[in-house]
């Protein structure tokens, strides 16, 4: 199985911004527990503040994945160009947010991209990414 996972603005400081929301823990270091616990899932691992480039690895990576987790970040809440990506791949995708999105600004509690995705997961903080992961592997081929 091949994964590809995307994350959009600011994750890149996942471990240093605000620690109380996001925990301390770096995404570089999380993804070394992906590896180690899903020996047998080849994943690609992309990170990007720019808009177009997150829209270019979907297309990229939207072909060759079997699944697509993506944390587009405060993109979510707005970027029509991601959605329409997903929606333009055969890959099926998860939306990954660390922390309850309807738990927070009244402008995070709308997602953009939702409806381009299978599914949703939030607020629980890297582990997130492990449940999107899990989702992706039981969905019928």
């Amino acid at each position: 199985m091949k994964i590809a996972i995307i994350n959009g603005p600011n994750l890149n400081l996942t471990g240093k911004r605000e620690p109380d929301i996001y925990g301390t823990q770096s995404l570089e270091n999380y993804y070394q527990i992906l590896a180690t616990a899903y020996h047998d899932v080849e994943f690609s691992f992309f990170q990007s503040n720019i808009e177009g480039e997150i829209v270019d690895e979907i297309q990229r990576a939207g072909f060759d994945a079997d699944g697509i987790v993506i944390n587009a970040g405060a993109y979510s809440h707005y970027s029509l160009a991601i959605a329409d990506a997903l929606r333009s791949v055969p890959a099926p995708a998860v939306e990954v947010h660390m922390s309850n999105i309807y738990n927070r600004e009244p402008e995070r509690h709308h997602s953009a991209i939702a409806s381009a995705c299978k599914g949703m997961i939030a607020g629980f903080g890297l582990d997130s990414y492990r449940l999107a992961i899990e989702a992706l592997d039981a969905m019928p081929d």
